[in-house]
């Protein structure tokens, strides 16, 4: 039979116990929630633009301290990480005072808007001394160590293709953030970060990027499909769109073998592994919510930080550029028609 290994994770218990600020209360809410319960991290500041928000968000869960504005909370001396939050043309500004404050920073997927402003930001950490991490949350999941374990065992054999797609059903509203060319939208920086980063954790960055896609009315792309070439000869076959719920899945062919990731595969899910004719399946079902797994990037970061690293291992600094490298080129070629 095939043998799955099991994760390594790491122990909550064995980290410092950050303090964090957080910028925006979208996503942070899960995070936060997820932290709270299942960490030793503790957020203890907020800022974002809605006050009432900001002091709902705070009564929620419990943190002492509300902020008027981003440099108030980067400049808080009982902060030692910043989570960014917001929409994604904030994140440069916002990180980079973050950094020049000398705090520590996570910063939402995508980091920036393009990989010239992520390398900026990315630079200006490791010039401070601080840690800059992407908040890909996936590459810090339970699976995604027990798929790094498969590869460097050579279990599936040589990598030939992978195949990953993610599709929601996105009303069209040219004012809200998926469709707001001003706020960031459209398909690729929403959804296609997932499908673009999970390729590159497998295969590395291509030499070779074909896509074709669709616009909205408002210009943003609303729909991708990427095929991606390494030197090497792997393959990647992507897919991305607000026009349709798809099975969010992915998939790593190689010469001995496949790998499924069960869906949704950016959170928490399981894996199945197909080797010489034999089928072994993991769940991992020890959270309640997929969203809990925020929690192991939270656990991690406080672990690279604690090492005095100023970039992730798991998802290091020109990686997580060449995964904007390939969107920014993506978006290009579908702007193009």
């Amino acid at each position: 039979m095939p043998f799955l290994p099991a994760p390594r994770l790491i122990d909550p218990a064995a980290v410092p116990a950050l303090r964090w600020g957080v910028i925006g209360t979208g996503i942070a809410d899960q995070f936060v929630h997820a932290i709270h319960t299942h960490t030793t991290q503790r957020a203890v500041a907020v800022t974002a633009r809605d006050t009432t928000k900001t002091h709902a968000f705070a009564e929620r869960h419990g943190i002492a301290r509300t902020h008027d504005s981003v440099d108030e909370l980067v400049a808080d001396p009982k902060v030692d990480v910043v989570y960014v939050a917001t929409p994604h043309p904030l994140h440069r500004e916002q990180a980079l005072a973050a950094i020049a404050a000398g705090k520590h920073v996570l910063i939402e997927k995508p980091i920036a808007m393009t990989a010239a402003d992520a390398r900026e930001i990315l630079d200006a950490g490791r010039a401070a001394g601080v840690l800059v991490a992407e908040a890909m949350w996936t590459r810090y999941l339970p699976q995604a160590d027990v798929v790094r374990q498969l590869l460097e065992a050579g279990t599936l054999g040589e990598i030939d293709l992978v195949r990953a797609d993610f599709g929601s059903l996105v009303p069209f509203d040219p004012a809200s953030r998926m469709f707001a060319p001003a706020l960031g939208g459209g398909a690729m920086l929403d959804l296609g970060v997932y499908i673009v980063a999970f390729a590159s954790s497998i295969i590395g960055p291509p030499t070779t990027i074909r896509a074709v896609g669709t616009l909205a009315p408002t210009g943003v792309d609303d729909s991708a499909t990427i095929a991606l070439k390494t030197d090497a000869g792997a393959q990647a076959a992507l897919t991305t769109t607000f026009g349709a719920v798809t099975p969010i899945e992915a998939s790593v062919f190689g010469s001995r073998g496949r790998l499924d990731v069960l869906s949704p595969f950016y959170g928490p899910t399981g894996l199945r592994l197909s080797v010489d004719g034999q089928v072994e399946e993991w769940r991992d079902d020890t959270l309640p919510q997929v969203h809990d797994g925020l929690g192991y990037q939270a656990t991690a970061v406080a672990s690279f930080v604690g090492a005095g690293l100023v970039e992730s291992p798991l998802h290091p600094h020109d990686e997580v550029v060449s995964v904007l490298a390939t969107i920014d080129e993506v978006r290009r070629q579908i702007a193009a028609g």
